[in-house]
């Protein structure tokens, strides 16, 4: 249930509406913003899920999605987590009752992920999730524990799915001790990680892709050197006769922060590539495996 309904979407258009969530599990805040183009054809749904010491306007301000949302028509929300639930705004990605589909807070995230598409056309076919660091990892457990909701995932400076199961092994997992292979989700994957990340190890950033797509997915290898002089390396996972199912940027010299994007938000890095448009690029062209 929301404070306001979304309704009437030809008056809320290029509008970002603050509303609140309340269910079994529990309640948010978020934030979603509707481009001005929504006339009631689906469009596409992402879901972004914010890092520690951050909120939902902050993460927009930073990542420009909201300028991306207008510009190619989809609708995106910022679900917010409470400083009731976690004292610097993290995700609770590490604890196990934050990591089951019809608990805590995946069941919050989903039922906030379920009322935007009740109160607005969105296409279910193209319903994505991303984050950064904590919202990273929280966005590799909803892709997780809700593969039939979401179609890809990208995660930036995050860790895979149940990467840890309590505070100590989650801080451990940070650190970059080994995590153990579970059996691949199969869901289309992407990761952007740089190699001078101090806050989370950047080997997280292959765990991400290996728990998506499992060990042995062939994938080819470039060498990039962007415009801003910025060197980065991109692997492109295929399945054969599947297509591209997963990429993994390793952002050279990068630290903690979401690349490509704007200083109005905190954890962002100006030099690119930029990762909003990379993400939607990879999430426009790939399906959900079994789907073709």
């Amino acid at each position: 249930m929301t404070t306001t309904p979304m309704s009437g979407t030809s008056t809320l258009a290029g509008t970002t509406r603050r509303l609140t969530y309340s269910g079994a599990t529990g309640s948010r805040d978020y934030e979603v913003y509707i481009p001005s183009g929504l006339r009631g054809d689906p469009v596409p749904l992402l879901v972004m899920l914010h890092g520690g010491n951050q909120d939902a306007a902050d993460f927009a301000a930073g990542t420009r999605m909201n300028d991306f949302a207008e510009h190619h028509s989809f609708v995106v929300v910022y679900p917010e987590q409470s400083r009731a639930a976690n004292s610097s705004g993290y995700w609770n990605w590490y604890r196990p009752e934050d990591q089951q589909a019809d608990a805590g807070e995946p069941a919050i995230i989903a039922g906030i992920t379920h009322e935007v598409m009740r109160e607005l056309p969105i296409d279910q076919h193209r319903v994505w999730i991303a984050g950064l660091s904590a919202g990273g990892a929280m966005a590799a457990v909803m892709a997780a524990t809700h593969p039939d909701l979401f179609t890809a995932v990208g995660v930036h400076s995050g860790l895979a799915a149940r990467a840890g199961t309590d505070l100590s092994s989650g801080l451990a997992a940070l650190r970059g001790v080994a995590r153990e292979p579970g059996v691949p989700r199969e869901m289309p994957t992407i990761v952007f990680h740089g190699d001078r990340d101090a806050v989370v190890n950047p080997v997280n950033g292959v765990q991400v892709i290996e728990a998506s797509l499992g060990i042995d997915c062939p994938y080819e290898t470039w060498e990039h050197t962007g415009p801003d002089g910025r060197r980065f390396t991109r692997r492109n996972y295929v399945r054969e006769g599947s297509g591209v199912r997963g990429e993994h940027w390793t952002l050279h010299g990068a630290a903690h922060a979401w690349s490509g994007g704007s200083t109005a938000g905190t954890f962002a890095d100006a030099l690119g590539p930029d990762a909003s448009e990379e993400m939607l690029g990879f999430f426009e062209t790939v399906r959900r495996l079994g789907s073709d």
